[in-house]
């Protein structure tokens, strides 16, 4: 089967945490026999944001991570939807690329046969409605919605017909635990300061507690402001600037926890939708401790992680598990277990494939090779981790 995919960057995850479940269904299907095509923008901010901060490297460094991914750069001016898409199967079309293109790979799948599917993976649909009006939907097949209570909005509001709950997950090719000989610190965070949305939750549930603990701790992402970085250093906190995704992993073996702060959006007007970050702590065994969110979907079992109400809570929460390896690696072991049963990029591609299965018509329709379930490596943590 022949697979479009168009993504703001595959090549870049400079502030785009997008890219990180993009690659792990990209290598899925090419793994599974698929043709997969993947198409970004010749001037997205997130590689022009990358090459200029970083150079060349990281692109290098991106290829060698991914050998079997590449992109199609493309510019919109001169981009025949018709031509390109002539014979594909299914189209995916992420909601942060330009309305145009959108509107035109729309018309293509007017005239075509393909399946045509819309991803959106962000809360603007509920926080800025005004940008998601620009986006015609009207022949695509559906949405493909990375969360129930952003795909019930899509129906409600009458904006598609169709549309299905796609959470994102964790590329367990990558994101799985290693070998852990010696600690470098306590906690680790890797996120994004998130454009205001939580900065008070950033202060509450990793600043201050880290430094009423005196913890040894490293912070990375990108887009701090002055004050942001200033709080950081007032803590004793480290930070590390941007670290690239599939680099994520080795860092995470360094620490002996994290924490997950979600944005607000996702608190208050979106419950359900953790997003990509806890799924990736979680494969690496990486014990965790969460703010208030909640679960509405049934994600997560209990013992998965811990959950704090408050700054406080989470101050008594970090100190107990840091306290205790044995306490850390039952936690590591739950969330872990959860992860390979239920939340892998694998599992994603079967739900994908089921969901055009539904759509497309019966010649279309190709078994995968290889099903989830046969992908679970059935040590959950190898036994040379070092204890938590």
């Amino acid at each position: 089967m022949k697979i479009c995919l168009f993504y703001h960057s595959l090549l870049s995850d400079w502030n785009h945490g997008n890219a990180h479940f993009l690659r792990g269904i990209a290598t899925e299907l090419i793994e599974r026999g698929h043709d997969v095509k993947i198409f970004e923008p010749a001037d997205g901010w997130s590689l022009q944001n990358l090459r200029m901060k970083h150079g060349e490297e990281p692109i290098k460094r991106f290829y060698a991570a991914y050998p079997l991914l590449s992109s199609v750069s493309y510019d919109l001016s001169r981009f025949d939807a018709n031509e390109m898409l002539a014979d594909a199967d299914l189209v995916i079309v992420h909601e942060w690329n330009d309305p145009e293109l959108v509107r035109r790979i729309g018309n293509a799948r007017r005239r075509g046969s393909f399946v045509a599917l819309f991803h959106d993976t962000h809360h603007r649909l509920v926080t800025e409605p005004e940008a998601m009006e620009k986006y015609d939907l009207s022949h695509y097949d559906g949405v493909l919605a990375y969360g129930r209570v952003l795909r019930d909005l899509y129906l409600s509001q009458g904006i598609t017909e169709h549309a299905w709950t796609w959470h994102e997950a964790a590329d367990t090719r990558r994101f799985h635990p290693l070998e852990t000989k010696r600690y470098e610190g306590d906690l680790v965070w890797v996120g994004n300061w998130g454009d205001e949305e939580r900065t008070a939750e950033l202060n509450e549930f990793l600043i201050e507690p880290v430094k009423a603990l005196g913890l040894k701790a490293r912070v990375y992402g990108v887009r701090y402001p002055d004050h942001a970085r200033t709080a950081l250093a007032d803590a004793g906190i480290e930070y590390g600037g941007w670290l690239p995704n599939f680099d994520v992993p080795e860092v995470f073996s360094r620490f002996k926890l994290t924490v997950h702060v979600p944005r607000r959006p996702y608190v208050k007007a979106l419950p359900g939708i953790p997003t990509i970050r806890p799924f990736e702590a979680l494969a690496c065994g990486l014990p965790m401790v969460c703010s208030p969110w909640q679960d509405s979907e049934g994600l997560f079992s209990a013992g998965d992680f811990g959950r704090a109400k408050n700054g406080r809570e989470m101050t008594e929460k970090l100190e107990v598990l840091l306290g205790s390896s044995s306490l850390r690696r039952r936690m590591s072991r739950s969330g872990l277990k959860t992860i390979q049963a239920r939340h892998t990029c694998a599992h994603r591609t079967d739900e994908l494939l089921e969901i055009f299965a539904t759509i497309a018509p019966p010649k279309r329709v190709r078994k995968p090779r290889r099903k989830a379930a046969e992908l679970v490596m059935p040590a959950l943590i190898p036994p040379s981790l070092a204890p938590l």
